[in-house]
């Protein structure tokens, strides 16, 4: 038996752990809220004790923030698959593209993206603040390279404000759960979207 193969059983061991221990932090996270969770809580989630976890994550903050990440990378990149797929659509075809993505990554965890929005504060360096700054430069070029653009509107100006209505909007109807249809909402979006691109 070659080294290798005895490595790849403890590797597999150790990833089977590790998402383990990241399942148990999300259930405990949308349970207890992001303050409330403690490393003993997730590991008695996990089914270890404390100092299996500690083999693998060093505290909560390491076992929530990779809980975090994962959903954020999962929103960037479908979300941006929508946008990059948009490109070169007519505007309202696009734009209505990349909302209903949004909408659709947001509703699948709607328990997980509350607690991304209203308990972990969004700082510069924060993954949804690069992810909105993603989107923002991708627009920017979009914007940039329309032929019948008009040159005294800054797309850059355009791409940050129409961003973030796009993000406030699609995360706060899944959220508040108006008394608003889902089609009417990604219709409403659409033609606010369309309409300031097109002029």
């Amino acid at each position: 038996m070659t080294s290798r193969m005895r490595r790849e059983p403890r590797q597999e061991r150790s990833r089977r752990m590790v998402e383990r221990i990241v399942a148990a932090g999300r259930e405990v996270l949308v349970q207890r809220g992001y303050d409330a969770v403690t490393t003993n809580h997730i590991a008695a989630a996990a089914g270890i004790s404390p100092g299996s976890l500690y083999q693998y994550f060093p505290d909560k903050s390491a076992v929530l923030a990779e809980v975090l990440d994962r959903y954020s990378q999962d929103v960037v990149a479908r979300v941006s698959r929508a946008f990059l797929a948009s490109v070169g659509a007519p505007t309202a075809d696009g734009v209505r593209a990349v909302v209903t993505a949004m909408l659709d990554v947001y509703e699948e965890q709607p328990d997980l993206l509350r607690v991304l929005v209203e308990q972990v504060p969004r700082s510069a360096a924060s993954t949804r603040a690069a992810f909105a700054r993603r989107v923002d430069d991708m627009l920017t070029v979009a914007i940039g390279s329309r032929p019948d653009r008009d040159p005294g509107r800054p797309a850059v100006a355009v791409a940050w404000l129409l961003v973030r209505a796009v993000e406030h909007v699609t995360i706060s109807y899944v959220l508040e759960r108006p008394p608003i249809d889902r089609d009417t909402v990604i219709d409403e979006l659409t033609a606010l979207v369309a309409t300031h691109l097109d002029r």
